[in-house]
């Protein structure tokens, strides 16, 4: 359990410091408006609520997938083709520099101050 606590906190504090990166941060936006865009098509079209849409939008980019939801239009098969193509480059691109910064956002703050003192 300890070692579960230490991964989230070094989770969190990566995101938190992700904030001073552009990079980071239009990743972040691209995540929430993915996640938004599918919600909202999702409740529209397949008549979802709110929280199923975005639950379904989750697993999806997630790649979790449990099927116990599934598009049954046409049109919202398409768009789940076309949903998963773009939002999970998206999402692993967001994954990827969180990664970054938790693994290596120390050591560059560390290099920076060092040059800076010097």
């Amino acid at each position: 359990m300890l070692s579960f606590i230490v991964t989230l906190g070094r989770f969190v504090h990566a995101i938190w410091k992700g904030f001073r990166d552009p990079e980071f941060r239009t990743l972040f936006i691209l995540v929430l408006v993915t996640l938004l865009t599918g919600t909202l098509f999702y409740a529209k079209a397949e008549g979802w609520n709110l929280l199923d849409a975005f639950y379904f939008s989750f697993m999806t980019l997630t790649t979790v997938g449990y099927g116990d939801l599934v598009p049954t239009t046409p049109g919202s098969k398409i768009f789940t083709i076309l949903y998963i193509v773009v939002g999970l480059g998206i999402l692993l691109g967001f994954i990827n520099t969180v990664a970054q910064h938790a693994i290596f956002g120390e050591k560059k703050e560390a290099k920076q101050e060092n040059i800076s003192t010097q």
